[in-house]
């Protein structure tokens, strides 16, 4: 793969599967990146919905869309998005971690984690995407220092997603409220100012290891994988690089869909 601009790095609160077909101010926030972010040669999504045992990444030529929920209108189960996979980039990953094992998968595909939100980046479907999954048995500090060996790919075209939440549990959430941004219990509101804050200060340490920061940050982060992905992104910001925040929304009292991320030269 030749060097080309180093692309930016993304991360992405996916929030409800719901943003795939609804027309809202995520889903225009989405669309407004997409459009100003230069054409990658591929897309690496770390999704919070891919968690395994060891690292895998999807290898097949066509990767399916997954519908891993239950529930929703039958129009959310319509939906597909049929990017094509990249086996090459696969086995390119494989090489250049050296912290674990990189296994090569043929049989998941596009979880909604990954495609709800590419959809409105790229709604022709025309990008490779593969997706990297999260070693449910590893802590914070492990998925960090893993990221950084994805640093160069920065510079072969690639451009790496971590989608999940910062503030996200299910079991408080308020349901009345879910269709009402703005609205957030005290202590997600104040997890969220206090976490972009530590973003912007690049205090990363710090987000590593949330459980040392209160009660508020462990009950925004009930279980990790809604929040690893947002280290994987953190980890790969250079230095001097800025840090743009967007979809800044708290919804149904305990879950956000913020801060979107993005960084750039």
């Amino acid at each position: 793969m030749d060097e080309m601009q180093k692309m930016p790095v993304l991360f992405l609160g996916h929030g409800s599967p719901m943003n795939a077909i609804e027309e809202n101010e995520f889903v225009k926030g989405f669309r407004k990146i997409g459009e100003a972010l230069p054409k990658p040669r591929a897309i690496l999504c770390i999704s919070a919905h891919w968690e395994t045992q060891g690292t895998y990444v999807t290898a097949m030529a066509l990767p399916k869309t997954i519908h891993d929920f239950g529930g929703f209108p039958q129009a959310l189960f319509a939906v597909q998005y049929p990017a094509p996979g990249n086996p090459e980039l696969a086995k390119k990953v494989k090489n250049i971690i050296t912290k674990t094992e990189v296994n090569l998968d043929e049989r998941w595909g596009l979880d909604h984690g990954a495609w709800s939100v590419i959809k409105h980046l790229y709604p022709a479907a025309d990008i490779p995407v593969i997706e990297m999954s999260l070693d449910y048995r590893q802590p914070a500090q492990y998925h960090y220092e893993l990221a950084k060996e994805l640093a160069i790919l920065r510079k072969k075209g690639v451009l790496i997603i971590g989608s999940g939440n910062m503030v996200h549990n299910l079991r408080m959430v308020d349901w009345s409220h879910l269709n009402a941004p703005g609205f957030g219990y005290d202590w997600a509101i104040e997890t969220n100012e206090k976490m972009k804050d530590l973003i912007r200060h690049g205090y990363h340490q710090a987000l590593i290891d949330y459980q040392a920061q209160g009660k508020p940050f462990q009950l925004a982060i009930p279980t990790l994988e809604h929040y690893l992905p947002l280290l994987y992104v953190l980890a790969l910001k250079e230095e001097g690089e800025n840090l743009t925040i967007f979809n800044d929304e708290l919804i149904g009292g305990s879950i956000d869909v913020s801060p979107n991320i993005r960084t750039s030269s």
